[in-house]
């Protein structure tokens, strides 16, 4: 397919001309703090991906726990724990240099989302992590986010893409597999069914 750019849009003008105005609901359900009812959804979520920029460029990372473990500890302010990784470290980077984030909640069987923005600090201090203990684990350091905006997105997407409908779950053996990818990638001799064969006892005593 080609592509002519007689018809990108350049500018907020010609945007604003193709779309049209924005749906009311659309504005006003944006807040400057966290709501009671937002406040609900954001602790029953388990997941939650987070977007940040800087130097290295653009990221946006998942993060997991039990619902609950973003926790709200002010209309203003939410927190969560940076359980261990691979030491990639790119969300936290980002952070170090532009504070600016953005998050999306995602609960299990709800259409509807939660988006935050606004800017992070990491925080070492011994006394907030060790509320983050998770299996004996303490999180290395606790992520704390001053709340610019708070907004539910509708449900459309998740409608669209069916994304908690169990008749459009994917096989996982249709795709390749994590150890099949790293053998593919890796300049070095790598033994992926190895890695994939090892990966769910690892995972036990690494996931914190």
């Amino acid at each position: 397919m080609t592509r002519s750019n007689d018809h990108l849009i350049t500018s907020l003008e010609a945007l604003e001309a193709h779309y049209g105005a924005a749906v009311p609901l659309s504005l006003t359900k944006e807040l400057d703090h966290i709501s009671d009812h937002y406040r609900a959804f954001i602790e029953a979520a388990p997941f939650v991906a987070i977007a940040s920029s800087g130097q290295g460029g653009l990221d946006c990372s998942p993060r997991g726990d039990p619902a609950g473990f973003v926790r709200v500890t002010s209309p203003r302010t939410i927190m969560l724990p940076d359980q261990r990784g691979n030491n990639r470290l790119d969300t936290l980077k980002n952070i170090v240099g532009d504070p600016r984030v953005a998050l999306l909640f995602l609960i299990p069987g709800v259409g509807e989302t939660m988006r935050i923005n606004g800017q992070a600090v990491i925080s070492t201090d011994p006394g907030l992590c060790a509320g983050f203990i998770m299996q004996g684990k303490t999180p290395a350091s606790v992520i704390v986010v001053t709340v610019d905006s708070v907004y539910f997105q509708c449900q459309k997407a998740l409608a669209r893409s069916r994304l908690w409908d169990p008749d459009a779950r994917v096989d996982r053996a249709t795709l390749p597999t994590a150890g099949e990818m790293a053998e593919a990638l890796s300049a070095e001799p790598f033994d992926g069914a190895a890695y994939d064969a090892a990966y769910p006892e690892r995972m036990k005593t690494t996931i914190y």
